[in-house]
């Protein structure tokens, strides 16, 4: 007579060929991927579709940038590097020269382009490009890198 903490190899056989069915199963239930494009146009029109799903519209934009700070970094002709930090709900701009010291500018309107400013200190622009005027030293053009 078999103890009955034996288990019968046969029953082992069947459940564990089962489990393997029902996996096996249940692997398949999920939507096929989709096929890996084997052409240069194909795979030219996938990076089109990734790149379009996740554009933001020019609202979405502008409302990034009207309410939350907006680091760039200047390259300017006299070898000064800016890291500019353009605080456009206090309508302000902290620009850090190469030493670190920190100058904190007021928004002043423009025409078009940028324009901050604060005793002796200048930072006018418009796209990449921009002039850095310091407490002293000559107005310096710089551009945008970052």
């Amino acid at each position: 007579m078999k103890s009955p903490m034996t288990a019968d190899p046969q029953i082992i056989l069947f459940v564990g060929l089962g489990l393997l069915a029902l996996l096996a199963g249940l692997s398949a239930c999920g939507p096929q991927p989709r096929a890996a494009p084997t052409d240069g146009e194909s795979v030219k029109q996938r990076a089109i579709e990734a790149q379009t799903a996740r554009r933001r519209t020019g609202a979405e934009l502008q409302d990034r940038a009207m309410n939350r700070v907006i680091r760039a970094v200047y390259l300017c002709n006299d070898g000064e590097r800016l890291s500019v930090d353009f605080d456009n709900p206090r309508q302000m701009a902290t620009v850090r020269n190469s030493t670190g010291a920190a100058i904190d500018l007021y928004q002043t309107r423009a025409a078009d382009g940028i324009w901050y400013r604060a005793s002796g200190y200048e930072l006018r622009g418009r796209g990449a490009m921009a002039t850095w005027s310091a407490d002293g030293r000559p107005p310096t053009d710089c551009r945008a890198v970052d």
